[in-house]
């Protein structure tokens, strides 16, 4: 995919709103903590906090860094920055206030995968950047799109109740988009983007259908 600007000005975006925006890294790097803590010890709210987190990275990432960053070198981001938002709007309709997403740590594949994923994005993911070369403030950071949709993939995976599939729309998407353009400026620590967005999807999915027949076969037992 040919993108409209070059890599210069893409890492140019990346310091630019690095410095500008500094220290929002550092609290959202307390909020991805947070997340973490709520899904291992959780409580009657955790839930929606969790939630609320979730909600607070997609409408900062669709309103900051898409519409106020990014657009000026990608008229598309004001597309993305709205579909952020929206994302945002749906962790907060679905999880903060319907309560219709769960998370809760378990040692099986699930719970896993999904605390490897969140691992990634916040320890792994900026370490292998800086071996290959991208350094703060020319980097990627916790809160912008790429690592916080791994993030994201990383707790939904943690989901007790059936994950709604609307709410994977949108990061699976930006998984392949954010991949592919990323991939063509050698972030290769991106790989991860897309690695995620398959994994979580496929095991998702699978996680659901295997809820569905356990409430069939519960329904017709009752």
């Amino acid at each position: 995919m040919r993108t409209p600007f070059t890599v210069e000005q893409f890492f140019e975006v990346f310091r630019n709103y690095n410095q500008a925006v500094f220290p929002m890294q550092i609290i959202f790097y307390l909020l991805g903590v947070i997340a973490i803590y709520f899904a291992v010890k959780p409580t009657s709210g955790s839930d929606r906090i969790i939630s609320a987190v979730l909600a607070v990275l997609w409408l900062y990432m669709g309103i900051v860094y898409h519409l106020i960053f990014f657009t000026g070198i990608n008229k598309a981001a004001y597309l993305f920055g709205a579909v952020f938002i929206l994302q945002g709007i749906l962790f907060l309709a679905l999880g903060v206030f319907q309560n219709k997403l769960s998370f809760s740590f378990r040692s099986d594949k699930y719970g896993i995968a999904g605390m490897i994923l969140v691992v990634f994005a916040l320890f792994i993911y900026p370490v292998l950047g800086y071996l290959l070369g991208h350094v703060y403030p020319d980097s990627p950071t916790f809160g912008l799109p790429c690592p916080t949709t791994i993030f994201t993939f990383g707790l939904l995976l943690l989901s007790e109740k059936k994950c709604p599939v609307a709410i994977l729309i949108i990061p699976f998407t930006w998984s392949v988009i954010g991949f592919t353009a990323a991939f063509n400026f050698g972030i290769m620590e991106d790989t991860g983007l897309v690695v995620s967005g398959l994994l979580s999807l496929l095991m998702i999915l699978i996680r659901n259908r295997k809820i569905n027949s356990a409430l069939k076969i519960t329904r017709t037992i009752s």
